[in-house]
C-alpha cells in the first residue's frame, strides 16, 4: 500500500509540475479532453523522460490517470495571455508568485482542488566542471542556513513583501580585481526572479546572489535571459550559473532525471509549493 500511495503522489507531481515529452497522432487524440495547463520552459531533461516514467506509472496502477496536458511558454506575460485568451485552461507556477500575480490582477484565482501538494527544491545549477565553484557555493548555502540568513531573506523578499509593489532592486557586490560569476536571470519568476522595468536585477534570489558573492569575496554578474534558453547558455558558457528548481524524486523518478546532461546541481536553497491558478469564476 505504501508503495501504491507513493506511485499516486508521484501521479499527481507529474501532473502539477506538468512534465512530458513530445506527440504523435494517436497521443493527439489521447490529449483530447485534458486539461491545457500552461508552464514556463523549463528545457530539462524530465520533459524527455517523465512520458516514460508516466507510462511505467499508469502500468503499475492499472488506471490512466494523466489528465492534463502541458503547454510550454517562453515567459510569464505569454503564458498569461494565453490564458486570457483561453488558449490554456490552467496555470502551473509557485506559491509565491501565485501571491504576488493575485495582487497584479485580482481576475485569478488559486485552485484549491488539488487532494496532494508536491514542493520543488531551488538550487544552482553549474557545468559538470565547475565542481569548485559547486562546493564553494555549497559551503556558503550551508553558512547561510545555519546562521539564518536564508530565513530572514525569504521573510524579507518574499513572506512580508508588500506585493503592491514591485520587488525592491539589490545591489550586487564589486571587489575590484576579483573574480566574476555571470548567473541567468530569467525575471519569469516574481518575487523570486525579477528583473525591473528599469532592467535592475531585483527580488529573492538576486538578494541571494548578492549574499554570495559578498561572502565568497565574488562579483556577480547578472546575465537577462530566455528561460528556455537557460540551459543552452549554461553549457556554451555564456553564464556559469543558472537557477533550477528539483522535483521529488522516487523509485520512478530518478534523482538526475530533472538536470540536463554534463550539469551538476548544489544543495538546495529555497522550496516552494506548486499551485494552479485560472481566472475566477471559470472553474466551480
Amino acid at each position: 500500500m505504501r508503495k501504491i500511495l507513493a506511485l499516486l503522489m508521484m501521479c499527481t507531481l507529474i501532473l502539477m509540475t506538468g512534465c512530458g515529452g513530445g506527440g504523435d497522432d494517436k497521443k493527439s487524440a489521447d490529449d483530447a479532453g485534458k486539461v491545457k495547463l500552461g508552464m514556463i520552459t523549463r528545457l530539462n531533461a524530465s520533459e524527455e523522460n517523465f512520458e516514460g516514467f508516466m507510462k511505467e506509472i499508469e502500468n503499475t496502477l492499472d488506471v490512466k490517470i494523466s489528465s492534463h496536458k502541458p503547454v510550454y511558454f517562453d515567459s510569464l506575460n505569454q503564458m498569461e495571455m494565453a490564458l486570457q485568451s483561453k488558449q490554456i485552461d490552467e496555470i502551473s507556477t509557485y506559491r509565491s508568485v501565485a501571491r504576488y500575480m493575485l495582487v497584479k490582477d485580482p481576475r485569478f484565482q488559486v485552485l484549491k482542488d488539488h487532494s496532494l501538494e508536491f514542493i520543488d527544491s531551488f538550487c544552482f545549477a553549474l557545468r559538470d566542471d565547475e565542481t569548485e565553484l559547486r562546493d564553494s557555493l555549497n559551503k556558503v548555502i550551508e553558512e547561510m542556513q545555519s546562521d539564518g540568513t536564508l530565513d530572514r531573506l525569504t521573510k524579507e523578499y518574499i513572506t512580508d513583501i508588500s506585493v503592491e509593489k514591485d520587488p525592491p532592486a539589490v545591489e550586487l557586490p564589486h571587489f575590484d580585481s576579483a573574480d566574476t560569476i555571470k548567473v541567468a536571470v530569467t525575471g519569469d519568476l516574481p518575487p523570486l526572479d525579477y528583473v525591473g522595468a528599469d532592467g535592475k536585477p531585483a527580488g529573492f534570489n538576486t538578494a541571494v546572489l548578492a549574499e554570495i558573492g559578498n561572502r565568497m569575496l565574488k562579483n556577480i554578474e547578472i546575465v537577462n535571459i530566455d528561460s528556455g534558453a537557460r540551459a543552452a547558455a549554461l553549457t556554451s558558457k555564456q553564464v556559469d550559473v543558472i537557477f533550477w528548481a528539483i522535483v521529488p524524486v522516487s523509485e520512478i523518478i530518478p534523482a538526475d532525471s530533472d538536470k540536463p546532461k554534463g550539469v551538476i546541481l548544489t544543495e538546495p536553497y529555497f522550496k516552494d509549493k506548486i499551485v494552479h491558478m485560472i481566472f475566477k469564476d471559470e472553474k466551480k
